[in-house]
Order: C-alpha cells, then sequence, then structure tokens
C-alpha cells in the first residue's frame, strides 16, 4: 500500500494546532504497520531547512503565479519518512505563519499558495511527475490539501484514490469566486455542484465533494457535522455523501507524551511509581507564582483562545472554582478580547490565577504534569488532543460532550469513569461539573482510582493506523 499524506504542517518543523500533531504521528504509525508512506509539505523555510538531503526531483517551471516552482524529496527529521517539498518561493519562503503574517492577517495568495499544493499532490497521484514512485492513496488533510481531490477528479486515473480528513469543518479555506481561473479547473468544477459556497469558493467543499471517501477525527463529529448545528452550512453536501463519511479517532504520540520518560517535566512518574506528580505541581505553582499549596486542586486551560473551545465559560465560573478553594493556570493565544480577560483575572487573583500568552511546547508538557484537572469546555470539538495529553498525565479532564471529547472522556458517575462530563454550554454547567471534580479529587481513595484509571486508557496511534488501512483497502477495491 502506497499513501501520500498531504499537508501544511507537521510537529515540530510547523504547527499552530493539533492538525500538526496528526500529520507527524499518522504516517509512522502506517509505516510502523507495512505501509510505503510519503508526505507532501508545502516549502516553507522551516521545512526546507529541517528535511534533511532535500535533491530535486522535477522542476515544474512556472505555475500558479510563480516563476519558478521545483519538486523535492528528502527526508523528515527524526522518522526518516520520505518527504516532497513543494519548493515555489514566491509563494512559501517568507516569514510569518502558514495561513497568516505576522499581524493576523490571511495571507492574499493562499488560493494560489494552496491551490498549488493540491495540484502537486494530484499530479504525483497520478504518476506524472516521480518516476519511480505512485501512490495508491491521496490522503489529504483539512482545507490546505482539499484542492488535491478536485485536480484528481479532473484527471481520473484507475489506480489512485483519495482520503480527504476533515480536522475542524469551521475553518473552510473561502476565497472570491472571480480568481476561480487561478485555479486552472474547468468551470464546471465552479458550479454549486463543485466549490462554489455562496458566491465564494471553498476549498473545504472540493474535498468534500471529489474525495472518495471523507473521515473527520472521530466518530461523534462525523455524526455532529451532518447536522445544521455543527455542519457549518456544509451540512447538506455531508449527508448527501452518504456512507462515504465516516470518523476515526485521532491518536497521541506515546512515546512524546509519556510521563515515565519526559525529559521536559519536574519528575517523572507512573501509575506505578506516582509520586513525581506532586513534584511536578510543586514545580509548576513555582514557575507561574502560584501559591505552594498541595491541597489546592490545580486547574489547566491549554487551548488557542476562542469562543468555539469555551474559554468564556470557564472565565464566569472561575468565581465558584476559586472559591472551593482551586487555582487555574492557563496557557494560550487567541481573541484579544479573552487575552486581555485573563491577563485581568491573573492580575485580580495573584497567587491563585496565572497566565502566559503564547505558546510554548515544553512548558505545555509541565503544564500537563503539574496540574489537577484540565478543562476542554468546548462549543464544538472534532477530536481535541488535550484531554488525551491529560489522560495519559493523570490529570483529570473536564470536557463538554460533544465530538472527540464526548468519544475519550467517561463521566465519573460511571464505573470506568475517567473525567468530568457536561452538556450544555453554559457557565453553570461548567460550574457543577468543577464542583463534581473538585469533590472527587479531594478524596485520596475516589482521586487515584480516577487517575489511575485515566493512565491506562490507550490512545496511540495503532488502533488508528488499521482503521485507515482498512479504510484505504476499501477505497481501493469500490467499484
Amino acid at each position: 500500500m502506497r499513501i501520500l499524506h498531504v499537508a501544511a504542517e507537521i510537529f515540530p518543523l510547523v504547527k499552530t494546532g493539533g492538525l500538526a500533531d496528526v500529520v507527524a504521528a499518522l504516517p509512522v504509525a502506517l509505516a510502523d504497520a507495512g505501509a510505503d508512506v510519503r508526505l507532501l509539505l508545502p516549502g516553507m523555510p522551516q521545512m526546507l531547512d529541517a528535511v534533511l538531503h532535500a535533491k530535486p526531483v522535477i522542476d515544474l517551471g512556472a505555475c500558479f503565479g510563480a516563476s519558478r516552482v521545483r519538486l523535492l524529496r528528502g527526508r523528515m527529521p527524526g522518522t526518516k519518512l520520505q518527504v516532497y517539498l513543494v519548493d515555489a518561493p514566491l509563494l512559501f519562503r517568507r516569514g510569518g505563519g502558514p495561513y497568516q503574517a505576522s499581524d493576523g492577517s490571511e495571507w492574499p495568495d493562499n488560493l494560489q499558495r494552496y491551490g498549488l499544493l493540491g495540484w502537486v499532490a494530484a499530479q504525483i497521484g497520478a504518476g506524472e511527475l516521480d518516476a519511480g514512485w505512485q501512490p495508491n492513496i491521496v490522503h489529504a488533510h483539512d482545507w490546505h490539501a482539499a484542492m488535491s481531490c478536485a485536480y484528481l477528479q479532473a484527471h481520473p486515473s484507475g489506480t489512485v484514490r483519495s482520503i480527504y480528513t476533515v480536522h475542524n469543518l469551521a475553518y473552510q479555506g473561502l476565497f472570491p469566486h472571480e480568481d476561480s481561473a487561478l485555479l486552472g479547473l474547468s468551470s464546471t468544477f465552479m458550479s454549486p455542484a463543485g466549490l462554489e459556497y455562496h458566491g465564494q469558493l471553498s476549498f473545504m467543499k472540493a474535498g468534500l465533494k471529489f474525495a472518495d471517501r471523507i473521515t473527520t477525527v472521530s466518530p461523534t463529529y462525523a455524526r455532529e457535522i451532518a447536522t445544521h448545528e455543527f455542519g457549518c452550512g456544509l451540512d447538506g453536501v455531508i449527508r448527501g455523501r452518504g456512507a462515504a463519511v465516516s470518523g476515526i479517532l485521532n491518536g497521541i504520540d506515546p512515546a512524546v507524551w509519556n510521563p515515565a520518560t519526559d525529559p521536559a517535566i519536574a519528575a517523572r512518574y507512573s501509575t506505578e511509581q506516582p509520586d513525581g506528580k506532586a513534584a511536578c505541581k510543586g514545580a509548576l505553582q513555582a514557575e507561574f507564582g502560584l501559591a505552594a499549596d498541595p491541597q489546592a486542586p490545580l486547574l489547566l486551560a491549554l487551548s488557542r483562545l476562542s469562543s468555539q473551545k469555551g474559554l468564556d465559560l470557564i472565565l464566569s465560573s472561575l468565581p465558584q472554582a476559586l472559591e472551593q478553594g482551586a487555582q487555574l493556570v492557563v496557557q494560550g493565544a487567541g481573541e484579544p478580547a479573552l487575552e486581555a480577560a485573563f491577563r485581568m483575572a491573573a492580575a485580580a487573583h495573584p497567587g491563585r490565577v496565572a497566565v502566559h500568552i503564547g505558546y510554548d511546547e515544553a512548558r505545555a508538557h509541565r503544564l500537563m504534569a503539574g496540574a489537577d484537572m484540565i478543562l476542554v469546555p468546548s462549543r464544538f470539538e472534532p477530536c481535541g488532543l488535550t484531554q488525551l495529553y491529560g489522560l495519559r498525565y493523570g490529570t483529570l479532564p473536564v470536557v463538554r460532550r460533544v465530538g472527540g471529547l464526548a468519544d475519550t472522556v467517561v463521566d465519573a458517575t460511571d464505573e470506568t469513569a475517567t473525567g468530568f462530563t457536561f452538556d450544555h454550554a453554559a457557565p453553570g454547567a461548567l460550574a457543577h461539573a468543577l464542583r463534581r471534580a473538585i469533590d472527587a479529587w479531594r478524596d485520596p481513595l475516589r482521586r487515584r482510582q480516577l487517575i489511575t484509571r485515566a493512565m491506562a486508557q490507550d490512545f496511540s496511534w495503532h488502533g488508528p493506523a488499521r482503521e485507515y488501512l482498512k479504510l484505504y483497502e476499501e477505497a481501493l477495491h469500490a467499484a
């Protein structure tokens, strides 16, 4: 089985969210299962600097507004998987992020940038660019890679199938319809039966319409996106694909997220030797200027600061949690109003609330190891990874029962409990769940039972990799 994964980011080179973690781990798990896996990534500076032994495969000349485009092939650092890079200096060699400039504005040429990525993926899929290798499966991740499905549909091949994974339906890659000529596809692709979406072009819709199979990153989210509430205007398209849509739960890399071996944390620990977690908590309280109180339940919010993630619910329920003696530490960045509100909360409650605006990977490990509970009160959540990291580190999740959160956290009312859940996106519902969580945490026997059960969960990539391989086989053998 030859599989090409197409994405805009990969940990640790370029990361804006969980997509980068998935693209770093899933291909490795597939390769471990015996598949021949390669990656296709945009030639951003971080990629070009890190990929080992990158050599030209073919010179593509001028396309998508760039006068010079090459396809390179090298090896990923660490995993040594083979990786193709689209080297288009005009489009990719720049500062800022993968989708936005440093000031937060969208790159005005994102249509060309990610149109090119999809076009190259389809050309590799058709066997046009690398004479020595042609995939059976082109697996495109999120809107940035979705055009590969449209380009493959424009020139169908009897030997390659496309899989499209929706990591977050809310981010759809919308562009002016008048720019459609830049994509080089016939006008039939720009109609409502194709990319057209309320007078715009939707790259997300390209994947949903033209992929042979569609996956999302959890079974519950796969059901949710077919509803008006969670479908972000595309629920009709998704319902129209019927059984072609399925959900496969994301995994995590147990080698990266393992408190027994983690070099970033103050003390290593496991279910057999749990004492190190208390040392991690003390170190975290000292690092963030919180009161050195082992009896204070330490709550963590490690998230993009956005209304989607329900961070406003944490602010609203914070007074009740503080009344129960809790502490709160926050790491993340996002909406300016939420950043300001958390800064104000920290200023109003010194020694009780601490905030770091921004993201730091090593600090994220220290936070996960030192906290007692992680809060994920999302309004919607395709999969969520932080609750999986929390389970792995014995940091009990308090989550809203949506998407992947519903699939991974069992409420404390169940005998197989691993955390705490609530249903309504309301401050009172989160406050009630927190009250239950803090009461349980203060009971040493119950706390130990919950932590032991949480840390015993297996969310490695081996199971999801087997499910993807089965899906690939089904796509290849479909009529």
